[in-house]
């Protein structure tokens, strides 16, 4: 039953690591407990305790914070076969919250369960300490949007990173990917209302960059799009080798 969740956890460590026969016999092997969860609901939130690592099956989650007034900023977007809670290992104590973003599949796996495999794998456990790695990348790339991108250079830069990711795991078509997400979403990504976003949007439709469909997104000019975010890929390290 819970073959797929262990497929998608090897097809997504896979792309970024060398893992042997029986390092990926190993990860088949993994107690995985199934859960289905709708669309915004909290999978764990700050100041819990989690005991497990979500794993993302199918669907999309993100990573937040919440102001004390109520303002919040998504951190991270996260995809199928990916870890997003993997600190919880070593970090007792959640500091953000982790939010499915569409409904989802999630398999939990008991940390006791990762560190024993971690002990008995080490390029499992340095395949998973490299997940983290690459997520600290994508967080340095955020930063570097929220701070120093243009609004229109921001959204390309996401956009982009979103296929690259998507289109590794084979969750993407030629330049073109699925993304259920609100405007409001995506504002709080990028740091902007959505009054701003939906004139970003306008904008890059306008240039004959994208073209959206509700939860489509089509990449019509990738070059340029590169060209005006800036974007340069080695910080997806979505080689071994990188």
């Amino acid at each position: 039953m819970t073959a797929h969740l262990a497929a998608a956890l090897i097809t997504k460590l896979t792309v970024s690591n060398f893992l042997d026969e029986e390092d990926i016999e190993a990860l088949r092997r993994l107690p995985i407990h199934q859960r289905e969860f709708k669309s915004r609901e909290a999978i764990v939130s700050d100041g819990q305790r989690p005991h497990e690592c979500c794993l993302i099956g199918d669907g999309f989650a993100f990573r937040s914070k919440t102001t004390v007034e109520g303002q919040r900023q998504v951190l991270s977007l996260h995809i199928p076969g990916e870890v997003p809670d993997l600190q919880s290992l070593h970090l007792k104590v959640m500091d953000h919250d982790l939010t499915t973003l569409t409904p989802c599949t999630l398999g939990f796996i008991p940390h006791t369960a990762v560190n024993a495999l971690n002990k008995e794998r080490p390029n499992v456990a340095a395949a998973l300490w490299r997940e983290t790695l690459i997520d600290a990348a994508i967080f340095r790339e955020w930063l570097l949007s929220l701070g120093r991108r243009s609004a229109d250079a921001r959204m390309a830069h996401l956009l982009l990173e979103l296929h690259r990711r998507l289109d590794a795991v084979g969750r993407a078509r030629e330049w073109e990917f699925e993304l259920p997400v609100t405007q409001a979403d995506l504002g709080d990504c990028l740091g902007l209302s959505t009054v701003h976003i939906n004139r970003v949007l306008q904008h890059l439709r306008k240039e004959g960059l994208i073209e959206v469909q509700r939860t489509n997104f089509r990449l019509l000019d990738p070059q340029k799009l590169e060209a005006l975010a800036q974007f340069d890929p080695t910080y997806l390290h979505l080689h071994p080798e990188i």
